[in-house]
């Protein structure tokens, strides 16, 4: 049975989605104040997390970002906030798929379902790798990545980005395969937020990130990674 937690203040539809989820195989655990919901994600182990934005005490966007930087769990965000920018940031801050309000209770299983898939097919593909490890070492278990033997503090989207680029050094990757072979960014994104990224990857590694030695622009394509030492 899968193990999903559910933070959401409505407590009439978190029982409805409770029970029907339990119908197909799903076990809920829900709460309706967000730190507690947050301080469950470090106390137990679930399969999926499904965050609602209007909160108590706290946006689901900064619940969002909280739970990212301490877990490598699925989560999607269910929300009736239409708001083309909730759902961007949303994307962008890590959440693995974004259903408005109100839905058919067979979507959500649909996409729960789905969502599970990809990051199963992720996990269970990716295998610690070190590529030159005297300069980065990546540890997907922990979905960390390591740069001259410190851990480097990324968010999602960083890591994966990075992580990507660190697939494959040498090889450049478009601004479009970026968005697409990267999950915490919606491939309708704009090539400015992947460059954004970009620039912040480079202020974490790049003695001088207006001179990048390691991620290096390819002008009217993308990006790749280079190790020369």
């Amino acid at each position: 049975m899968l193990e999903i937690l559910m933070i959401e203040d409505d407590v009439e539809l978190a029982e409805l989605l409770t029970e029907y989820l339990k119908k197909h195989d799903m076990n809920v655990t829900s709460y309706d104040e967000p730190y507690t919901g947050i301080s469950a994600v470090n106390a137990r182990k679930f399969d999926l997390l499904l965050l609602d934005l209007t909160l108590p005490n706290l946006d689901g966007l900064e619940v969002c970002q909280k739970v990212v930087k301490q877990k490598d769990i699925p989560i999607i965000i269910s929300s009736a906030r239409n708001d083309i920018n909730d759902k961007t940031k949303a994307l962008e801050f890590g959440a693995d798929d974004y259903i408005p309000k109100p839905y058919d209770p067979q979507e959500l299983v649909a996409r729960i379902h789905a969502v599970l898939r990809r990051y199963s097919a992720r996990v269970q593909g990716t295998q610690s790798q070190k590529v030159n490890k005297e300069i980065f070492e990546i540890r997907p278990e922990g979905r960390d990545i390591f740069f001259k033997g410190k851990r480097l503090d990324l968010t999602k989207a960083e890591y994966e980005i990075l992580a990507l680029l660190l697939s494959k050094v040498g090889q450049v990757f478009s601004r479009e395969t970026i968005a697409i072979e990267t999950k915490s960014i919606s491939p309708e994104s704009s090539n400015k937020s992947i460059d954004v990224i970009i620039g912040r990857l480079r202020a974490k590694i790049e003695q001088n990130p207006k001179t990048p030695e390691y991620i290096i622009s390819v002008r009217g394509v993308g990006y790749k990674l280079e190790i020369n030492q």
